[in-house]
């Protein structure tokens, strides 16, 4: 189908986080992760990047360093489902870039099962891996933050935490999480200086996707949109970016939509 709105030019960096710090959890490969790290370097932000796949960690760092003609962000490699592996990621992170300006929070894991075939451990891995990790990462920085009586944090929902779609049980409830989540920890924060808040991307198309879901699952999805086209991963990451900045300096607890399906 042909997209009614076409893919806009490249965002020119404007320097929306010069002299940030920023921690970007998966961040290896060629979704979003990647994309806002990309960004964040691009818009002036110091940083360190993780994820759990250490060659592809590598990789990523090296990409953004190349692309975005910066120093080579730091990075560690991380289990957001352990405890103790957050609790490293949070001190390597101190330590390397000395305080954390904003944590964006991007693990997520999906999967297509109905109901009645999901078995528990399908159902407690994409909790695991999307909300519950988002309370451990959450818990793990915040106090840095409160000391410092500023900071922010972006965290990735989904529209699917509002809308329905057969098969996504599992990752809509935890989407869900996400985003009731964002609220909760945001009113608490609030009183520390401390902001936080979501983004809800309908689709953002990129090659993992493509390899996890079929043709015609795509153009069903595709369909729905007002544009007739996906996002770019990069388009998602440019409204992660204007979260993180100073623009968005009254916004706290909101999940944001970046989507152009139909009403």
């Amino acid at each position: 189908m042909t997209p009614t709105s076409p893919v806009p030019p490249y965002p020119t960096p404007r320097g929306l986080l010069t002299g940030k710090t920023v921690v970007v959890t998966a961040a290896a490969g060629t979704g979003i992760g990647f994309a806002v790290a990309k960004r964040a370097a691009e818009e002036g932000g110091k940083l360190l990047i993780s994820d759990f796949h250490e060659r592809r960690l590598g990789e990523a760092a090296d990409r953004i360093a190349d692309e975005a003609g910066v120093e080579r962000p730091a990075t560690f490699v991380c289990d957001v489902t352990d405890e103790q592996a957050v609790q490293g990621l949070r001190d390597a992170s101190l330590a390397a870039l000395g305080r954390v300006d904003v944590l964006i929070n991007n693990a997520g894991l999906g999967g297509e099962v109905d109901v009645v075939d999901m078995t528990d451990d399908q159902w407690n891995r994409v909790l695991d891996v999307t909300l519950t990790s988002l309370f451990r990462m959450t818990r793990a920085f915040l106090p840095s933050m409160y000391a410092a009586k500023t900071g922010v944090m972006v965290n990735n929902a989904s529209v699917l935490g509002w809308r329905a779609q057969k098969g996504q049980a599992h990752y809509a409830a935890a989407k869900a999480g996400v985003m009731a989540f964002t609220r909760c920890a945001a009113i608490e924060a609030a009183e520390h200086g401390v902001r936080i808040n979501a983004v809800a991307p309908s689709l953002a198309m990129h090659p993992f996707l493509a390899k996890v879901t079929t043709q015609e699952a795509l153009d069903r999805l595709v369909e729905k949109e007002a544009f007739k086209r996906p996002a770019e991963v990069w388009e998602v990451a440019n409204v992660m970016i204007f979260l993180a900045s100073e623009l968005s300096s009254y916004m706290t607890g909101e999940i944001l939509p970046v989507s152009s399906q139909k009403a």
